[in-house]
């Protein structure tokens, strides 16, 4: 059995056991990504919004603290103690040696930007840039015809759209993974990573079917499943 990539969700999630951790760090940000490395991850699965002004924020919601992250600039959009979200340049910058980064872009309307960036500090590793959105993959291809691109899906009915899009990745939901799905995923010389994986036994299903990367809210859990001997 060949060990997948493994992938910190967020960098890591208080999911699980990890609720009953009070110092983990949080959720796509720089400590969560250095929390994820440090416990054996070969990258990390982070979420991308646009602001107002142009800017690549990571963060999974369409609200930061309140503010629609799509109607505030960058200045503005900050918490009660004026923590402002990491920006996708900062996570090159400082991850794009050291690890696989899969990008996924929550919306549209920043593609140009977010190539900018990668053009500026482009990833050693690897690099995927994903989204459930097939009309911004769509323009992603447009712009780029070599960029990898993943489309994500966690519907049996939404599934059926990665054949009509022109990308190397697959990312379904786990739910929706079966070893027939991975055998024609790689018959058509495509990859696939699945996403939230925080069983060891489903993960080592996983990993015998032969996807070929398991995202986890675990990072910790996720490295010891495969080298616990």
């Amino acid at each position: 059995m060949k060990t997948p990539l493994l992938l910190g969700h967020r960098g890591v999630r208080p999911t699980g056991p990890l609720r009953l951790k009070n110092d983990l760090p949080r959720e796509n940000s720089i400590p969560a990504f250095e929390y994820a490395l440090t416990r054996g991850c070969d990258g990390l699965e982070f979420d991308v919004h646009h602001t107002l002004d142009g800017r690549n924020v990571l963060w999974h919601d369409h609200e930061y603290c309140g503010r629609e992250i799509a109607a505030t600039s960058f200045n503005n959009l900050a918490g009660s103690r004026g923590i402002h979200p990491v920006c996708l340049e900062d996570v090159l910058r400082q991850f794009g040696e050291r690890a696989f980064l899969d990008i996924e872009l929550k919306t549209g309307g920043g593609e140009e930007s977010v190539l900018a960036a990668l053009e500026a500090d482009a990833p050693e590793r690897g690099f995927v840039i994903s989204s459930f959105l097939p009309d911004v993959l769509r323009r992603l291809r447009e712009l780029r015809s070599d960029l990898p691109l993943g489309f994500i899906c966690d519907r049996k009915e939404a599934l059926i759209h990665w054949r009509d899009l022109s990308i190397q990745v697959v990312l379904p939901h786990n739910s929706l993974v079966r070893p027939e799905l991975v055998t024609v995923v790689h018959r058509r010389g495509m990859q696939l990573i699945t996403w939230t994986v925080n069983e060891p036994d489903r993960m080592r299903q996983l990993a015998e079917w032969g996807v070929n990367g398991i995202i986890s809210d675990d990072p910790k859990l996720l490295y010891q499943t495969f080298h616990s001997r």
